[in-house]
């Protein structure tokens, strides 16, 4: 999932330029770019059904509802992910959390949180036998910078996997 420049300024529009960000790394778009077939939220190859590719609510309506799962039995709070495959071939469920910056700001923090979102979303995923992936899409402008060398650390021993600017579609097993 490659992403095209961004070239609005920080400040006020920090909220605008991440959102940007976000449509700019089109997961559907590179899946489509890459050869496959996207219909209605479906991903195949060849015919064949690989998985389903969703965003912020409809991970909700039209994938865990669907499977019998109401998240309030099992979080306090709705999680709303930035782009979702389910690889329906290794049973996984990869959340894509994409973090743009351009100044000092709160999502420097929000990096070490995939720890806790995991464990929420495991307690939704293991009851219909999914396992899950986190992985975070950033921004290379800014988080290649030396002061995140912790925070990758700290991702790379707990298996979250990052990358700058472009989403391999290896990352989510195709």
């Amino acid at each position: 999932m490659s992403r095209k420049a961004n070239t609005h300024g920080g400040g006020a529009k920090t909220n605008e330029n991440g959102l940007l960000f976000e449509q700019s790394t089109s997961l559907v778009d590179s899946l489509i770019n890459a050869g496959f077939t996207v219909k209605n939220d479906e991903v195949f190859s060849d015919g064949k059904l690989l998985g389903y590719t969703y965003n912020k609510f409809k991970f909700y309506k039209h994938f865990l509802s669907k499977k019998g799962i109401n998240y309030k039995d099992y979080n306090s709070k709705r999680w709303l992910p930035d782009d979702v495959f389910i690889n329906e071939i290794n049973k996984t469920v990869y959340i894509i959390e994409k973090k743009f910056q351009n100044s000092s700001g709160s999502v420097d923090e929000k990096l070490a949180t995939f720890k806790f979102k995991t464990y929420e979303y495991e307690k939704l995923l293991n009851p219909i036998g999914y396992k899950i992936q986190y992985i975070y899409l950033l921004s290379s402008n800014w988080f290649k910078q030396k002061k995140y060398d912790d925070y990758f650390t700290y991702m790379e021993l707990h298996n979250c996997p990052y990358y700058f600017d472009e989403l391999p579609l290896s990352a989510i097993g195709l």
